[in-house]
């Protein structure tokens, strides 16, 4: 299968606190208090107002041609929470979600309540490998920043997806840390949507080319 990640990012990189009920990054608090964030993270919810039809249907449809999902710890829960608990019934999002396999990565979850669900522990990084080599289409990452950071770290990653909204936060976790892998991508697909979000999907290529001195 081919790993794809979808993350909602601010242009400064920011995916902390993309929602009031954080889903972004896989840290931090699941719904901080009003005026109060892990860490001093106060900017949550930038998100939701820049959210249009378009990039609504985009996720929606992203969502659907999943053969399955990756999820780190913190995500799955709340994901579970809330989809797995029958939130909005009929949306394309909970009928993916509720209807395909999901992976957790963690040492702690013995008894996933989630139906469809099996934990990864011990060797991630084989599991992961080995998910990826099994027949099949797609397997999604949403959220889960801590995880793809582990999985840009050993190279693990097929295709990332970019929702790029049009906000600099300021302060918060970024996706991609001051030092981590190097990557070369290529893109394959951009959209915009009338808000003025852009969506953009790379395919990763290996280490970048860097400029050499002529002799």
């Amino acid at each position: 299968m081919k790993l794809t990640t979808v993350t909602n990012i601010s242009v400064d990189g920011v995916t902390q606190g993309h929602r009031r009920i954080d889903v972004g990054t896989g840290e931090g608090t699941a719904d901080a208090p009003e005026g109060k964030g892990s860490g001093g993270f106060e900017r949550y919810g930038w998100a939701p107002p820049l959210l249009d039809d378009a990039a609504s249907t985009f996720i929606g449809r992203t969502f659907q041609r999943a053969d399955a999902f990756l999820f780190g710890r913190r995500t799955y829960e709340i994901f579970a929470g809330s989809w797995g608990a029958g939130m909005d019934p009929g949306n394309p999002v909970g009928e993916a979600l509720n209807s395909r396999p999901k992976y957790v990565v963690s040492n702690t979850l013995t008894d996933p309540r989630w139906a469809g669900t099996s934990v990864l522990s011990g060797d991630v990084t084989g599991a992961v490998e080995e998910l990826r080599s099994a027949p099949g289409g797609e397997l999604q990452v949403w959220g889960s920043g801590t995880l793809i950071r582990r999985l840009l770290d050993h190279r693990l990653i097929d295709e990332l997806v970019l929702l790029t909204y049009p906000v600099i936060v300021g302060q918060g976790t970024r996706l991609f840390p001051a030092t981590g892998s190097d990557l070369g991508l290529e893109l394959v697909d951009l959209q915009s949507t009338p808000k003025g979000l852009t969506i953009q999907t790379y395919r990763t290529t290996g280490r970048p080319a860097y400029e050499t001195d002529t002799p």
